[in-house]
């Protein structure tokens, strides 16, 4: 059995690997706070989670094969919930399966009798569900998962179970074959299907049918019961391990399903959070890779609004055909913002997730990495700026035509006009490549160059300033300016007039 409910025709890996830079997207996206939203304490979910949003697809079928469950999640409130705590119960159940002392083919037999018991009454829960809520469900992933319950989980199959479990506990003794092998020793041991009822009287003490011979071994003969020991353990061995192979793949099934019901539950989580928060979501429109598209409405981030638990500034954009967008203007004026905002959309796009924004339309990157600024850290071996170049060559081996990379303020750790000529050089490499880039930066030489290039796929945003000095947090297409107007904040800090001296260098 297969749930297949992130995946057409694939289960879920959860031994593989985070993609490159994972590390560095959770920490500059601050993805931990996304997250914590969705897990809700719980640290299995937080993992799911986690796997499902860092390894996105890149095929805009699988995108709307997973949006469509969720749609169905969210259409009908509690039935993803309620398929996932069914398969976290069944799961604790079973770790609470005493198989007693020892590994004898009678132990593993007993406690794999009592897990198939175990399963066997939640898969009749599953096919349960399955018989009310199919006919309720739109999405192919869910139909598909009901349709497979219902015939690989029929009244025969169960009913095949109940029997297999009866038998299996040997009320009446265990029935055994052989025949004599080498120097007359028992040999080709078979388990036969064990008789219905207790044996007669006449048939205990040697009155049978007389096609049968009969052999007691007597009460005080130890090395008796322990050669009949042995015996029955040769003959159970075999169901034994066929019964646990069995009862471990129907236990590997709730473990799969739990996972891939964890990552729905999450992202329903989160979404119950914003909506409290009266925050808008969107299930985005996912194009192919290479198209270049870029449209969105009321784009915020949402990991501020988890933080914060106010209203947010969203922004729209769009930029169709754009592969550079270069975003500048006023200190604190929510740049750094909207980059987290449009990476967190785009990782959240590639999962199958819903985006925090009312309408969102964009292509899948086939990898997301992001370069930002770090805090000055004294366990460095080197210069800050020798750290940045590292940092940007490491990304670099791992960038392919499809990536979309972030940068925050990179190469700002040396002077203007050299951070500007190496960012330039950096960008325009990656541009050649197929890389899509959104830098923001205060370097207006970079900035401006970028600007007089005339690039027809260049998408230049400034961070919105009022005449008295009021940031707005929206983005608007504009000019770079040579300033970020950090006398602003100068003044705020110090709470000077606004007539007050410029700060020199304030820029």
């Amino acid at each position: 059995m297969k749930a297949h409910l992130l995946y057409r025709d694939r289960d879920l890996d959860l031994g593989a690997p985070e993609p490159p830079g994972s590390a560095d997207l959770v920490q500059d996206l601050e993805l931990e706070t996304l997250l914590a939203a969705m897990a809700r304490g719980d640290a299995y979910l937080n993992d799911v989670a986690r796997r499902a949003i860092l390894a996105g697809l890149d095929d805009p079928a699988a995108v709307r094969y997973r949006q469509a469950i969720l749609a169905d999640g969210l259409a009908h409130p509690g039935l993803l919930s309620e398929l996932y705590l069914l398969a976290v119960e069944t799961i604790e159940a079973e770790k609470r399966i005493w198989g007693g002392f020892g590994l004898s083919a009678q132990s593993v037999l007993r406690r794999s009798v009592q897990a198939l018991e175990l399963f066997a009454g939640q898969l009749r829960r599953l096919r349960a569900i399955a018989d009310q809520r199919a006919r309720e469900v739109e999405s192919e992933g869910l139909r598909t998962f009901f349709a497979m319950l219902q015939d690989q989980l029929d009244d025969a199959y169960l009913a095949g179970v109940d029997e297999h479990i009866e038998r299996l506990r040997f009320r009446y003794g265990v029935a055994l074959s052989a025949r004599l092998g080498p120097a007359n020793r028992g040999a080709d041991y078979v388990l036969r299907t064990p008789r219905r009822r207790r044996p007669s009287l006449r048939e205990r003490i040697g009155l049978g049918d007389g096609k049968s011979y009969v052999y007691q071994v007597p009460d005080r003969d130890e090395a008796g019961f322990a050669a009949l020991s042995a015996i029955e353990e040769r003959g159970l061995g075999l169901a034994a391990d066929a019964l646990a192979r069995s009862t471990d793949h129907i236990l590997d099934f709730f473990r799969l399903l739990r996972a891939e019901l964890g990552v729905y539950v999450g992202w329903l989580n989160l979404q119950a959070r914003l909506t409290e928060l009266r925050a808008p979501t969107c299930l985005p429109e996912p194009l192919a890779p290479g198209q270049l598209d870029l449209e969105t409405a009321g784009l915020y981030d949402p990991c501020l609004l988890l933080v914060s638990g106010q209203a947010v500034v969203g922004n729209d954009v769009a930029a169709p055909g754009r592969a550079l967008i270069v975003v500048t203007g006023a200190n604190r004026g929510g740049k750094s913002t909207f980059l987290r905002s449009l990476g967190l959309a785009q990782l959240m796009l590639r999962a199958g997730c819903f985006v925090a924004a009312s309408s969102f339309r964009a292509d899948l990157r086939t990898s997301l990495f992001s370069h930002f600024r770090r805090e000055e850290d004294s366990s460095l071996q080197s210069g800050k700026f020798d750290e940045e170049l590292v940092r940007m060559r490491a990304i670099v081996d791992h960038l392919d035509g499809g990536s979309l990379l972030l940068l925050n303020e990179s190469f700002a750790a040396t002077n203007e006009r050299e951070g500007s000529e190496i960012a330039r050089q950096v960008v325009h490499a990656l541009l050649e490549r197929g890389v899509k880039v959104c830098f923001v930066t205060h370097m207006f030489d970079l900035a401006d160059g970028f600007w007089r290039e005339g690039r027809p796929d260049a998408l230049f945003l400034r961070a919105e300033r009022r005449p008295d000095g009021t940031r707005t947090f929206r983005l608007v297409e504009a000019r770079p300016l040579p300033t970020s107007f950090g006398q602003d904040v100068y003044r705020r800090v110090f709470d000077l007039p606004r007539e007050a001296a410029v700060v020199p260098g304030g820029g």
